[in-house]
């Protein structure tokens, strides 16, 4: 009850953290930064009255601070040895933001989590060390590292998202693809970078609120009659968004990303990328076509804010289709 009252103070100096972290003028302030937004997210996480959250907030915490620890103590390295330790900051910092082959604690902490957590993970949580990993790319060597990494993501977070039944974990492994598509935005320019994941957050946030206000938590409660058709089409809409399929939304940041790799004659990375694409939109299309073909009873657990949804909706529907919008803009780029 005490943590309830003082949400809002934690979740602004989880802010305050990241952007002291973004601004700073070393690794040290960097740090500090990083341990502020950890421990401003740790009571969030521990907010829910259950054994799944308190779980989550110690697997997040043990291993957050491993990446801290590896970052202070290879900046510190740099004081003694004159060579080059972004190699091992860039992987602490990989480590902290789940991508492969470090992805082992993140769909077990989004599992604990409650939507507005699992929002916080998938967005603002990235922020503070994507920007730091950007830092960090000062040399061919280090581009092609985080290349590496960007192929390995996404093809486990394609692979890993396939067999799975939890909507949360499904989310997780999606987060785990798209990392890999923001690294390599990030490889040709921090311009692109911010385009994808300023759509990203946004989409994947539309959809953790439409499992919220439907209370969903498994794939069966998707099929369930209860929902509005509206609401359905929406989140049918939002999920082929984040899979990246035109004309939808999802599709412009990857458009931008395989433009540009094309151009680099990048044609390997790129054919890697687009076949783990194809992966998530199967198991997004498995969803949808699980949702269309079988129908369950209304569920008693079921209890929708209708107000807070009909000012929400519109919006989405909005948001998901203005990709034609963009269209034009796309042939000065």
């Amino acid at each position: 009850m005490l943590i309830s009252i003082f949400y809002p103070l934690f979740f602004v100096s989880l802010i305050l953290g990241m952007i002291i972290s973004i601004s700073s003028p070393s690794w040290f302030i960097a740090w500090i930064g990083l341990e502020l937004n950890l421990l401003s997210f740790i009571p969030i996480i521990s907010i829910g009255k259950n054994s799944f959250s308190s779980e989550a907030s110690l697997k997040y915490f043990l291993i957050q601070a491993l990446g801290s620890a590896t970052i202070i103590s290879s900046a510190s390295l740099t004081f003694i040895f004159p060579f080059n330790n972004n190699l091992l900051i860039e992987s602490a910092l990989l480590l902290k933001v789940g991508a492969a082959p470090f992805h082992f604690w993140f769909p077990q902490v989004m599992e604990g989590l409650d939507w507005f957590a699992v929002i916080l993970l998938m967005t603002i949580q990235k922020m503070a060390p994507m920007v730091l990993i950007s830092y960090t790319l000062d040399n061919a060597f280090n581009q092609n590292y985080l290349m590496m990494f960007a192929l390995l993501s996404s093809l486990i977070g394609a692979i890993g998202g396939i067999n799975q039944t939890m909507l949360r974990k499904i989310l997780a492994f999606s987060s785990i693809n798209h990392m890999s598509w923001m690294f390599m935005s990030m490889y040709l320019s921090e311009m692109f970078w911010f385009y994808y994941f300023t759509f990203y957050c946004i989409i994947s946030s539309s959809i953790a609120i439409l499992f919220f206000f439907q209370q969903m938590h498994h794939v069966s409660h998707i099929s369930s009659t209860s929902m509005n058709s509206l609401i359905k089409i929406i989140t049918f809409i939002s999920l082929l968004s984040l899979g990246g399929l035109p004309p939808f939304i999802g599709f412009f940041p990857k458009w931008l990303v395989i433009q540009q790799l094309a151009f680099k004659l990048q044609i390997m990375p790129l054919f890697i990328m687009l076949f783990a694409a194809l992966i998530t939109l199967y198991y997004y299309l498995r969803l949808i076509i699980s949702s269309l073909t079988l129908q369950s009873l209304k569920p008693s657990w079921l209890k929708i804010n209708s107000l807070p949804m009909k000012i929400f909706l519109p919006l989405l529907l909005m948001f998901n289709f203005s990709f034609i919008l963009i269209i034009p803009s796309l042939l000065f780029f």
